[in-house]
């Protein structure tokens, strides 16, 4: 893996305000990662490719990443970004919209990463655990979204998002079939185990 190339990606996606996974978050998922060796993983929102890239250090011997954008540009600057860190080989782009995409994919994963449109948090839940293999684990980020899920926030333009996240939460705490754990890293992230 070329850290020079990956390290530059991350300042370019930074000064071009795309969102990238936090460094604190980052440091999180690695440690799990690093133990879990997952041999398939599913991130739901590619952006740049900085997130898959990182994960892709983790994976087991011919272990493979399935990443959905929607956004063209976004999937092409991934695409070069995947080719110029080296681990083509291991990040498998689909583009277009994850909520069409998820109910047809009929692949088993480790491990799923949720990071796109926030008010979808709910369906993406209900996917990854129908494809998650035992023992699998659900990371989904910012789940605490600048911190108005955990507050009496309600402005209009957030409130579908705040709803949703809260409902997402809701699921993975009461859910008896897996352990969650919810950190204050970058924008929040919510781990469950199942």
């Amino acid at each position: 893996m070329n850290e020079v190339e990956l390290k530059k990606i991350k300042e370019k996606a930074l000064e071009d305000h795309i969102p990238i996974i936090m460094d604190d978050t980052l440091e999180v998922i690695d440690e799990i990662l690093k133990e879990a060796k997952p041999k398939a993983i599913l991130e739901i929102g590619t952006a740049v490719g900085y997130s898959a890239m990182c994960f892709s250090r983790y994976l087991a011997e011919d272990g493979k990443i399935d990443t959905i954008e929607r956004e063209h540009d976004r999937v092409e600057e991934a695409k070069i970004n995947i080719q110029k860190v080296g681990v083509a080989d291991k990040i498998n782009i689909i583009e277009g919209d994850a909520v069409e995409i998820l109910p047809t994919l009929d692949k088993k994963y480790d491990v799923v990463f949720i990071d796109a449109a926030k008010g979808k948090y709910p369906f993406f839940l209900e996917q990854a655990k129908r494809m998650l293999n035992k023992n699998g684990i659900i990371f989904a980020d910012n789940i605490l979204y600048k911190g108005y899920v955990m507050s009496d926030y309600n402005k209009h333009k957030q409130r579908t998002a705040v709803r949703n996240l809260r409902e997402y939460i809701k699921e993975v705490t009461e859910d008896e079939t897996c352990t969650t754990e919810i950190l204050e890293v970058g924008d929040g992230l919510a781990i469950s185990r199942f």
